[in-house]
């Protein structure tokens, strides 16, 4: 048959170009060392970010990533457990299509709100496979033009009163959930992904417990919370390139519903697990450690990967959404000046803290409202609700002070105006932060509780 119309021509020719058969190159495993596997025969072919397939000697294949070179050998980290593989195994790899980007992609698609999928795009839940969306969305992406940024958005109610009061939050705002283990930082996450007025909520649990994954959907998260979240896990057991593509996925998926210009809150827990695993993948890579075991790549990767959050690109073709991003740092043996802890302190835009003292006194949130902090808070509330804040911060620090003083009996009422007002009206204001983790408070209301607590007795 002859073909003499170009378009027809061009029809015939790109449909021929899908039954060739895509370029395959093999190396061949040389050597396993720790968690980097080294791979001769692909140095001339691969770049950083390119994804290998290594097949393991009973013929399952596991998928890995090009992490780095060492002399004429290509080193990789898997996705999954190394197990069954061996020097002289095969390690296939298939160059990408032109324009396809490195690290991956992910066909985001509206029908994910409710399910629960891995780093890899791949379903958790017994929902059957995930549908995929109309575009190939990109793993590691970069931030939006610093100059073509929308502005921060209006206050965000986030249904929690001392966040409400004493660390407002806009849209697009990015905060730090500072805390040790067994605070509470799991309870106030699901107070949040339940109670936060957003359209879209988006979670990355990054190295948590396997045991409790269940327990955080069912009885945290609840099924109304998870009919419009995206989970994305990754637990403590799993591979570090697995965790670290977890926060990856969960901020792609977050950008996906940005860019359609909703309202999107992405809550992830930990952002400090999410540093091991760059400090695992870093040193066993070869690269030196500084600060604390930690590699300088962790500290360069980290804006990289927080700049993805904010507000989205204004302008008249492009739907200003925001991503309103909630990211829990785990501090060691609660110090709060830990070198992870320090670095994100001077990205983000402000930071919650959580207070062991506060948790074994039994208020819970245990959240320390004087030492959090929200950069928006001046432009966003009303003067009559600053003021507010400032008097019941005030309140609480003077009676922090005086506290022991009062315990002991080496104070006397009367004796200064302040420290009276101070003992009749701080346990008002303790008594008001005190929230139920089902229960739900607006921002009015939170403002509206708060000044009757520090209305005259």
């Amino acid at each position: 048959m002859r073909y003499t119309n170009l378009l027809e021509r061009t029809a015939v020719c790109r449909a021929g170009l899908h039954d060739i058969a895509p370029l395959q190159v093999e190396g061949r495993v040389a050597a396993l060392s720790g968690l980097v596997v080294d791979i001769d025969g692909l140095g001339g072919h691969v770049s950083i970010g390119d994804r290998v397939l290594l097949a393991a000697r009973d013929g399952h294949g596991i998928p890995a990533e090009i992490v780095g070179f060492r002399h004429d050998l290509a080193q990789a980290m898997p996705f999954a457990a190394l197990d069954g593989l061996g020097p002289g195994n095969a390690a296939l790899f298939q160059p990408r299509m032109a324009g396809e980007p490195n690290g991956g992609t992910l066909p985001v698609s509206d029908d994910w709100l409710g399910r629960v999928l891995d780093p890899l795009g791949r379903p958790l839940d017994s929902h059957g496979p995930l549908p995929s969306g109309p575009r190939l969305c990109r793993v590691r992406a970069a931030p939006p033009e610093a100059t073509r940024r929308a502005r921060l958005g209006p206050r965000l109610d986030v249904g929690v009163r001392a966040l409400n009061c004493f660390a407002t939050c806009r849209q697009g705002q990015r905060l730090g959930l500072f805390s040790g283990s067994g605070i509470g930082k799991s309870s106030l996450l699901a107070m949040l992904a339940r109670h936060t007025a957003c359209d879209v909520a988006v979670l990355a649990l990054v190295g948590e417990r396997g045991r409790e994954v269940r327990e955080f959907l069912e009885d945290d998260l609840g099924e109304a919370g998870l009919a419009r979240s995206v989970v994305v896990v990754a637990t403590s057991d799993s591979p570090p390139l697995l965790r670290r593509q977890a926060a990856y996925a969960a901020m792609t998926v977050a950008e996906h519903f940005r860019d359609q210009g909703r309202s999107v809150l992405l809550l992830m827990d930990s952002i400090t697990r999410f540093c091991l695993a760059l400090r695992e993948i870093g040193l066993s890579s070869g690269e030196p450690p500084a600060t604390r075991g930690y590699p300088p790549s962790v500290f360069a990767e980290l804006p990289r990967l927080l700049e993805r959050a904010g507000p989205g690109l204004d302008g008249p073709e492009a739907a200003a959404g925001q991503i309103t991003a909630l990211f829990s740092v785990l501090v060691e043996g609660d110090d709060h000046n830990e070198p992870v802890a320090d670095a994100l302190r001077g990205i983000l835009d402000g930071h919650i803290v959580l207070d062991r003292r506060i948790a074994e006194g039994g208020r819970y949130p245990a959240i320390d409202v004087l030492r959090s902090l929200s950069r928006a808070v001046p432009g966003c509330n009303a003067p009559e609700e600053n003021a507010l804040s400032r008097r019941a911060r005030a309140l609480l620090a003077l009676h922090g002070d005086m506290s022991d003083m009062i315990r002991l009996g080496a104070y006397r009422a009367g004796s200064d105006p302040m420290v009276d007002e101070a003992v009749v009206l701080a346990p008002r204001i303790e008594a008001m932060l005190r929230q139920e983790r089902d229960q739900r408070t607006g921002i009015e209301d939170s403002f509206a509780l708060l000044r009757g607590a520090l209305e005259p007795a």
